[in-house]
């Protein structure tokens, strides 16, 4: 992968060089916790046996192999992430599953020269609100798709209705101040980028996809323990991007973590934590 394939040089930087370690770091603990949102993806996609997947953002395979398992032996799936250290991760996985119908690649999604024609299914759990220009990111990736072929990916709601987010979030705000100059702006590359479903639709039909259709799914994120929980929030997602920003020092961190904790200790009551969440499934079609 060259500069010159590359348009979000600034996610590139922050995936392979900030977030991508700090997600693998994590041992698997980020892909345990949207195991739901798994399931619910692959059902709305409606993949079937022999059908060719293209898979954006596929970090460490966490949804590529189930993909590959529906697909079958005569099916195939292409797994593009910009990250590298996402997709040794993703090797890894492939290796063990012992699949053969996956193939990895490192892109840019947003101008990767795709096959013409080939996927009957343009997918993502979570991995195309990074595009810095989405019209352009999904206008490059409609060609790929055959005549009449989908679209399918799950993206985030809106803050306030994740408080697998929000809880840490607050307690993060309440010892650093605000994004400077000002929070920021909603639509912004990044987790949050596509929590309008309004701007989805718009992204979508102006970059030529029909049958846009977006539902509000409400799956439980799969929690461990709180001391996990606050580990995760201080490096992944919108509380470690503030922590990030701002750089507090240690005591503070130690603070931020330990009042994390805590929060998190609430929802721990049973044997398993369960964070709610809102996700929108995305579904289109490239037009015949």
């Amino acid at each position: 992968m060259t500069e010159s394939s590359i348009a979000n040089t600034a996610q590139q930087e922050f995936w392979n060089n900030v977030a991508g370690p700090r997600w693998v770091g994590l041992g698997g603990l980020v892909e345990r916790r949207v195991r739901a949102v798994n399931d619910l993806l692959l059902a709305r996609s409606e993949v079937a046996a022999g059908e060719s997947v293209l898979e954006i953002g596929c970090g460490t395979g966490a949804a590529t192999v189930p993909f590959a398992k529906a697909v079958g032996e005569r099916g195939r799936v292409v797994g593009v992430d910009i990250s590298e250290p996402m997709l040794a991760g993703a090797r890894k996985r492939v290796a063990e599953s012992g699949l053969g119908n996956i193939s990895l690649v490192q892109a840019d999604a947003q101008v990767q020269r795709f096959e013409p024609d080939r996927f009957d299914l343009i997918t993502s759990r979570f991995g195309v609100m990074f595009f810095a220009d989405p019209v352009a990111a999904f206008s490059n990736l409609r060609p790929a798709a055959r005549s009449g072929g989908r679209l399918c990916f799950a993206c985030w709601g809106p803050l306030e209705e994740n408080r697998h987010w929000l809880i840490p979030y607050e307690v993060a705000l309440r010892h650093l101040e605000a994004p400077a100059p000002a929070p920021t702006p909603p639509r912004t590359p990044g987790p949050l980028a596509f929590s309008d479903p309004d701007y989805v639709r718009s992204i979508l039909e102006n970059a030529g996809f029909a049958d846009v259709g977006i539902d509000r799914e409400t799956p439980d994120i799969i929690g461990s323990s709180p001391e996990e929980e606050a580990k995760h929030a201080c490096i992944m997602g919108p509380p470690a991007r503030l922590i990030d920003e701002k750089k507090p020092d240690d005591a503070v961190r130690e603070t931020i973590r330990r009042e994390m904790t805590e929060a998190f200790a609430v929802y721990a009551g049973g044997k398993e934590m369960l964070l709610p969440s809102t996700v929108f499934l995305v579904t289109a079609r490239r037009p015949r």
